[in-house]
């Protein structure tokens, strides 16, 4: 009888040997962290940015990050990679920190589409992923951006506001310069663009820029400019502040005077200056602070398999339905500056008015 006893206890601690040692690895496979992973004892947390051209990603986002994955998770540290607008870099780079032993990774994709290969192989290692700004393919566990249609909206109505200043928005020509194909956000932003501006405005010419690049819409605004007249030109949408500038000089170049009215985004400190003189009519503030506190939530929780509680916000990437953050925009003109990025301490005023934009600050109230 006793030897009965003993050999059922021996199978029964087996095979919970075994349930443990499977369910464990099931878990790893479902990509939806470990149990075993506590901030009490501290994690590994890749975070992967897609560039460094513009301002944002290494002045804001990665402190922010950084500093909220911190305060979630104090014994977390952080792998961090800037992958330099290469896609393959970037996958270099999740593979990087895979190797690294992070348990969770947020990711700005550099190609919404090529890192679905990176997104599967890190749920296959139990490692989930949370998709940053933009919307990654794949099966994520998560999601913190903008709404991005409503910031296509904006900088349309904004554009529209600005050319009809002048008159009948028809009585010359725009040009229209959207963000990189390969940017998910892109699409989105035509697109809500698009929904103000079709019907009330004469589209001479409109580009798909590869990598945001400022150069290439410097030169498809010159290029433009060639077709279509330099007195026929009304106004230029930019979809962010750096093609702005790019837009900006090819009209100088161009001698195209006055300079007709220009839209960015982003809020970067050249925007905000070429406001100031007057060069560019308006930008869109996108608070990057609550955008990165939800991320670094997200992974914090997903790594230990738990589910993020900080907002009712869904968002379906084609492969999966995740919990998501959604932050709102805001247009920005000289007249707001100051309530906006200043007060909210995106820029200091000591950073935007320098003396070359001291009386242009003193005159919009930037103080």
């Amino acid at each position: 009888m006793r030897t009965y006893v003993r050999r059922g206890l021996a199978v029964a601690a087996v095979a919970l040997t075994l349930c443990a040692s499977a369910c464990g690895k099931a878990n790893q496979a479902s990509g939806n962290g470990s149990d075993n992973v506590s901030v009490n004892d501290g994690f590994k947390v890749g975070v992967l940015l897609p560039e460094s051209k513009t301002a944002r990603y290494e002045k804001f986002d990665r402190p922010y990050l950084e500093a909220d994955i911190a305060k979630a998770c104090p014994k977390c540290t952080v792998e961090y990679r800037n992958a330099n607008q290469n896609a393959n870099t970037q996958r270099q780079q999740v593979d990087s920190v895979l190797a690294a032993g992070v348990k969770v990774i947020i990711v700005d994709s550099v190609n919404y589409k090529s890192i679905q290969s990176s997104v599967k192989k890190a749920k296959q290692q139990g490692v989930p992923v949370i998709a940053y700004d933009r919307l990654a393919t794949g099966p994520i566990a998560g999601y913190s951006s903008f709404d991005n249609e409503k910031i296509g909206e904006l900088q349309g109505q904004a554009f529209l506001t600005a050319i009809s200043k002048g008159g009948n928005p028809k009585r010359g020509k725009v040009i229209l310069v959207n963000g990189s194909p390969d940017d998910p956000n892109a699409p989105d932003f035509k697109k809500g663009m698009h929904k103000v501006l079709d019907g009330k405005v004469n589209v001479g010419a409109e580009y798909d820029t590869t990598d945001w690049s400022p150069d290439g819409a410097r030169q498809e605004v010159g290029g433009a400019i060639s077709k279509i007249g330099a007195k026929n030109v009304l106004g230029v949408y930019a979809a962010n502040d750096g093609m702005a500038g790019g837009a900006i000089a090819a009209l100088k170049s161009a001698n195209v005077t006055p300079l007709p009215p220009v839209t960015g985004q982003d809020s970067e400190l050249a925007g905000i200056q070429r406001i100031l003189k007057g060069e560019q009519y308006a930008t869109i503030y996108k608070s990057i602070k609550p955008q990165a506190q939800a991320a670094a939530e997200m992974a914090v929780a997903a790594a230990q398999g738990k589910k993020w509680t900080g907002g009712s916000a869904t968002v379906n990437n084609g492969t999966v339905t995740v919990p998501a953050k959604i932050v709102s925009a805001q247009t920005v003109t000289k007249e707001n500056i100051q309530s906006t990025v200043v007060d909210d301490g995106y820029w200091k005023v000591s950073e935007i008015c320098t003396a070359t934009y001291a009386a242009a600050c003193t005159a919009a109230g930037v103080k």
